[in-house]
């Protein structure tokens, strides 16, 4: 555990705008399966990030077991809507159906974007944990961030969407892998 926190600060380091990105504390609901599968979707978005996609992992989990996890693949499909969460969720909706999405848990690498929320919502979800805060991935990323940044549980408040999210949990672990795939895209631009 120390080693992989001493590597995920060194690939923090590496870019000069992750310098003052400092991962935040875990949200304190968060249980040690949650750490489990959250760890898992890191390794998820590292496979991803390696194959040129664009790093982010997730699962779904019911039951004391993972039903189905997915990688982003954008990149990989040139389908722009292959997110972790959409894709997931489209291909948990084709092979298990919509009624067995009831009463499972979504663990996603980051906090998802609006699309991803909206598919989370169209699922039925009622539960998701992610690792990573949108917010400090875009930093990493070097990317801007507005002043007043839009959070998914303001977004499914604001809706009146019963659901229970749980996160950040070992941002530190993400921010890493968004810092290593950052690093690896600059340098083939270059």
């Amino acid at each position: 555990m120390f080693f992989n926190r001493f590597l995920a600060l060194g690939a923090l380091l590496s870019l000069g705008a992750a310098q003052a990105v400092v991962p935040l504390p875990d949200d304190p609901a968060c249980t040690a399966e949650d750490r489990r599968l959250i760890a898992r979707t890191y390794e998820l978005a590292r496979e991803s990030a390696l194959k040129g996609n664009g790093g982010h992992g997730a699962l779904l989990y019911k039951n004391g077991k993972i039903l189905l996890e997915f990688a982003s693949a954008t990149q990989s499909t040139g389908d722009v809507t292959q997110h972790a969460e959409t894709g997931l969720l489209a291909l948990a909706s084709r092979t298990l159906g919509l009624e067995a999405l009831a009463g499972a848990t979504l663990y996603t690498s980051e906090e998802p974007c609006m699309m991803c929320m909206g598919t989370v919502r169209a699922a039925g979800l009622h539960a998701f944990v992610y690792g990573t805060t949108s917010a400090q991935s875009h930093r990493v990323g070097g990317r801007p961030v507005p002043e007043r940044w839009l959070e998914c549980r303001e977004v499914y408040e604001r809706l009146g969407y019963p659901i229970t999210i749980r996160g950040p949990l070992m941002e530190g672990d993400g921010l890493a892998v968004i810092a290593e795939h950052h690093a690896r895209t600059q340098a083939a631009i270059k």
